[in-house]
C-alpha cells in the first residue's frame, strides 16, 4: 500500500494544480500505465467532487484525519476509490474532508463494503472503463457518468447511464440487466452494445445478441447490425445500421465504410473537440472509403481533402471545409 499512499500525495498535488511539472509528467504515465490506474483516478477524482460541499464546514483535526484516511486505506484489500477538492483548498483540509466523509457514511461502501451503496462512475476529459460486480464491463466516453449498486441484489441488475456508453454484459438469464436512460429502459441477457444518449434523442447500437429497447408501453427488439432511435415523446424505432463510427472512442480508430462527409465530420467535431463545419452543400454527400487509426485531426483531415477534393480552412471559430 506505499505506492497507494504516494500516489494518493501526487494526485491530490495533481489536482490541486499544486504539482512540478515533472509530477504533472508521472500522473500522465501513471495513468497511461494501466486501466487500473485511470479507474482508480476517477474514482479519486469522483470523491473530491463530492466532498466540497463538506469542505468548509470541517472541524476535524486536519493531521490526525490524514493519518487516519491512509490507517483506513491500509486496513482494505481494495484500493480507495478516492477523490480531489479545489485549489482554494490545502492539503490538511483535503485530509480533514475525505476523513469526514468516511466518518458520516458516504464513503462506508468504498472503504468497509458495510452496505449496498450507489457507485457513481463519471468521465470528465477522457474516455473510462469499469468493472462491474456481475463482471460486465463498461467504457464510458468522454463527460458520461455511470449509476450502480456495489452488488446486484434482486431479480435484476440495474444501472442509470448518461452520456455514451459501450456495454460488453456478463450473460444471466435468471437476472436481466436493465440500463435506465434518458426515460427509455434497455434491457438485456448477455450482449454487447453501445448506449448514446442527448437531450431529445437515444440511440441503441447492438453489435451481439438481441436487447430490448423499451419507451413507456412501446418495446422493440434489435439485433446486430440494427439500431434503436428513440426521439423525445416518440415511440422507438428500429433501422438497419453499417456505421462503424460509433466506436471511434473505444477502438481508436474511425472505420469509413461508403463514410459521407457530414457524418465523418460529426464524428471527428465530436471527438476532437473542434468545430467543423461544410459550407458547400454539394458537398455533404461524398463518400470515403479508409480507416484512420489514432491519427491526428491535422492528418485526417489532410487525407479527407486530397481523397474527396475538398478544401480544409482554419477559422478562429473552427474549421471549415469547402
Amino acid at each position: 500500500m506505499k505506492e497507494n499512499f504516494t500516489i494518493d500525495d501526487l494526485l491530490v498535488k495533481y489536482l490541486l494544480g499544486e504539482a512540478s511539472r515533472q509530477e504533472q509528467q508521472q500522473v500522465q504515465d501513471w495513468l497511461e500505465a494501466d486501466a487500473e490506474n485511470q479507474r482508480y483516478y476517477e474514482h479519486f477524482r469522483i470523491i473530491w467532487e463530492e466532498s466540497r460541499t463538506l469542505a468548509a464546514q470541517s472541524t476535524v483535526d486536519e493531521n490526525a484525519a490524514w493519518e487516519r484516511f491512509k490507517t483506513l486505506v491500509a486496513e482494505e484489500e481494495e484500493r480507495p476509490k478516492t477523490i480531489p477538492l479545489r485549489p482554494a483548498f490545502g492539503w490538511s483540509k483535503v485530509a480533514a474532508v475525505l476523513t469526514l466523509i468516511v466518518v458520516s457514511g458516504a464513503l462506508v461502501y468504498f472503504l468497509r463494503g458495510n452496505h449496498n451503496e450507489m457507485i457513481a462512475v463519471k468521465s470528465t476529459d477522457r474516455v473510462v472503463t469499469d468493472t462491474l460486480s456481475d463482471g460486465s464491463v463498461v467504457v464510458l466516453n468522454k463527460n458520461a457518468s455511470l449509476s450502480y449498486p456495489e452488488d446486484f441484489t434482486g431479480n435484476t441488475r440495474e444501472v442509470e447511464l448518461n452520456g455514451e456508453a459501450f456495454f460488453t454484459i456478463t450473460p444471466n438469464k435468471a437476472k436481466p440487466f436493465i440500463i435506465k436512460a434518458n426515460g427509455v429502459s434497455i434491457r438485456v441477457v448477455g450482449t454487447s452494445f453501445n448506449v448514446k444518449t442527448a437531450v431529445d434523442k437515444t440511440e441503441v447500437i447492438v453489435e451481439t445478441g438481441v436487447v430490448a429497447v423499451t419507451k413507456k408501453d412501446n418495446t422493440i427488439n434489435v439485433k446486430p447490425h440494427e439500431k434503436a432511435v428513440v426521439l423525445k415523446n416518440q415511440k422507438p424505432e428500429k433501422e438497419s445500421n453499417t456505421d462503424e463510427l460509433y466506436n471511434y472512442y473505444r477502438t481508436k480508430e474511425f472505420v469509413c465504410n461508403d463514410t459521407p462527409l457530414w457524418r465523418l465530420a460529426d464524428i471527428l467535431q465530436e471527438a476532437y473537440g473542434v468545430p467543423i463545419s461544410i459550407e458547400n452543400e454539394n458537398i455533404r454527400n461524398k463518400q470515403i472509403n479508409t480507416t484512420f487509426h489514432d491519427e491526428s485531426l491535422d492528418h485526417i483531415l489532410t487525407v479527407v481533402g486530397e481523397t474527396l477534393g475538398v478544401t480544409v480552412e482554419k477559422t478562429q471559430g473552427g474549421i471549415v471545409l469547402k
